[in-house]
């Protein structure tokens, strides 16, 4: 009986250990690996740990290396999820980095027993998935596997390729040993010459030709016979310094110069733009006085009104903002539009309007010589505008080699039109709240809101742009001056012209022009600020502006070809602020429709001067 039973005992032992126990490893090692909290990492630790006997020793089934035996990582080399989630395998195969390794390398892995054992699970388990997955899904996942693999090689390495045998070959070529074998020097021109007519204009591999690769191929043999002859690598790291430093050299006068042709084009006005206001002049002095008059001239001063204030030479970024305002407004009777400009448009600006109409729209053109109250002895910044040394500051021939000063050499600087927007007070007497707006917006809604906003005390309201680091005060001001560090703030939050709802009641209450003339006044030798508006707009309303929320006016679309579409859509006003004006060709083209469709040309002028879409 007690041999019965040790028999029995026996048998089961066997059993577990035979059949049991390698069902019950397989299950929780195949679990494992669908288990995300489990990592592989863990499964071969324990492998390794396995114990015999009561033997807790380690398993060395791989062959430990030394330190300094250590080998360079060989086959697929996985990316860290991939180590701690088997399922997340194929999705984050696009992480992996493919290593070219000789078969020699590759074949201890191979015979590795663990290496075996986890390919064979992995064969297992993408069967598994083969069988749970419908065809179509099979399929779609073996292409997307595919097409992550096509894309982990850069698209334009072969170009890449191509440039750097170019520039060895370059190197090579004026080398003295090379030099001195006229016919390899002639074999290596002809390559050159081959390989860069191949390159072309190419930035991807598939603008490359079909000789492409056969002129490759002829060059790393080219480049084999010049190594083989060459065997100073002092002299060719020496000769790709020099080379090093000469493209520098030239990368820092082609900058010049971009920024120099950028600044030029920017500023210089279309042949287009310039005849239009030739040809508007010359027909509204053909009109008799009766003709030359707006209607609704009574609505001028009436503060229950919403008034726009325009200060503009440009006729057609004028009618953009004037049609694109009106456009938007429920009751268009109740708006009026002042638009000042000087005295070579001033014809031409209210020849188009009166051509142009825009409905019930009140539309006032002056022109800035008749205010005759602004004059240099009123005005510091007119003086100051006049006189000899900014006029050589801003046009003197010697400063042009200067990029960090291409920006101060503009006309605008000097224009008192750019900085009327300071005398709103003196400019419209009689009325209590003024909108400003810069000739290159484009207005998306109902600006009416804001003639009803509460302020706080303030006279500006306005789009703070403290988003971004240059747009604070120390970008502005110079703060190495006592005066500007004394009294403001470097990182205070800067805010932008464009659209500003100004209250002219406060304006005049707290005599905001008065300290506008004090600082430009202190200012007259350049030390506190450079150039333009925005500095001493800066200073004259600090602690005196009213943040606007930032949909109320949305900026960059002249020189930022990545603002937020959808804050675009949502803005009251676009801006297109900096040097890629709409009207210019160097404009962004996906920016330019926002304004062109505010455009009328089907207008005789325009046809007339050749301006078209």
């Amino acid at each position: 009986m007690k041999m019965k039973v040790k028999v029995k005992y026996i048998v089961l032992n066997l059993l577990w250990v035979s059949v049991f126990s390698p069902i019950f490893i397989y299950t929780y090692v195949v679990g494992t690996f669908f288990d995300p909290s489990f990592s592989r990492l863990d499964f071969l630790d324990d492998v390794a740990a396995f114990t015999l006997s009561g033997d807790t020793s380690h398993l060395h089934v791989v062959p430990l290396e030394t330190s300094t035996a250590l080998k360079k990582p060989v086959g697929v080399v996985y990316s860290d999820h991939s180590a701690n989630s088997f399922p997340n395998e194929m999705t984050e195969h696009k992480s992996t980095r493919v290593l070219s390794a000789a078969s020699e390398e590759r074949q201890p892995l191979l015979n590795n027993p663990i290496t075996r054992a986890y390919e064979s699970q992995l064969l297992a388990i993408r069967l598994e998935e083969q069988h749970t997955l419908p065809p179509g899904k099979i399929e779609q996942k073996e292409h997307s596997v595919n097409k992550s693999d096509q894309m982990t090689e850069a698209a334009d390495a072969q170009v890449r390729r191509l440039k750097d045998l170019l520039i060895r070959a370059k190197v090579y070529i004026s080398l003295p040993a090379i030099k001195s074998n006229s016919r390899l020097t002639r074999e290596l021109r002809l390559r050159i010459k081959e390989l860069s007519r191949a390159i072309g204009d190419a930035a991807k591999d598939t603008d490359l030709p079909k000789s492409a690769f056969e002129k490759l191929k002829a060059m790393e043999q080219s480049l084999e016979k010049g190594k083989q002859i060459q065997d100073n690598c002092g002299a060719s790291i020496k000769r790709l310094r020099a080379m090093l430093h000469s493209t520098e050299d030239q990368l820092r006068v082609h900058k010049k110069k971009t920024t120099f042709l950028a600044q030029l084009t920017a500023k210089t006005l279309p042949k287009g733009l310039h005849c239009l206001p030739l040809r508007l002049t010359t027909e509204y002095y053909t009109l008799n006085s009766s003709q030359q008059n707006f209607l609704d001239e009574d609505k001028l001063e009436d503060p229950r009104l919403y008034h726009y204030a325009l200060f503009s030479d440009n006729i057609l970024a004028a009618a953009v903002v004037v049609n694109s305002t009106i456009s938007h407004v429920k009751h268009p009777s109740k708006h009026v539009f002042h638009i000042v400009t000087d005295r070579l448009n001033y014809a031409a600006m209210r020849m188009w309007f009166l051509c142009n109409s825009p409905g019930k729209v009140t539309i006032q053109v002056q022109n800035i010589e008749e205010f005759t109250w602004l004059n240099s002895s009123y005005s510091p910044v007119l003086k100051q505008l006049g006189s000899p040394s900014i006029r050589d500051y801003y046009f003197r021939a010697r400063r042009s080699n200067s990029v960090s000063n291409l920006k101060y050499r503009n006309p605008k600087y000097l224009s008192i039109l750019n900085h009327l927007r300071f005398y709103l007070p003196e400019i419209f007497p009689k009325l209590n709240k003024v909108l400003f707006l810069d000739d290159d917006v484009v207005v998306q809604k109902d600006l009416s809101d804001l003639w009803s906003l509460d302020l706080k005390g303030n006279v500006n309201g306005a789009v703070e742009t403290c988003g971004e680091s240059f747009h604070r005060f120390d970008r502005y001001l110079n703060f190495s001056h006592p005066l500007i560090s004394k009294n403001f703030d470097p990182h205070a939050c800067g805010w932008a012209y464009g659209m500003n709802i100004f209250d002219l009641v406060e304006w005049r209450r707290q005599n905001i022009t008065e300290v506008y003339h004090r600082w430009q006044k202190l200012n007259h030798d350049r030390q506190l600020w450079k150039l333009g508006t925005l500095p001493p707009g800066l200073i004259t309303f600090w602690k005196r502006i009213h943040p606007l929320n930032r949909s109320w006016h949305v900026l960059g679309l002249g020189y930022n070809p990545n603002v937020n579409q959808r804050e675009i859509e949502r803005a009251a006003v676009i801006h297109y602020n900096g040097n890629l004006k709409p009207w210019l060709e160097i404009g962004i083209p996906k920016y330019r429709n926002y304004w062109a469709k505010y455009v009328d040309y089907d207008s005789v002028y325009l046809r007339d001067c050749n301006i078209n879409p």
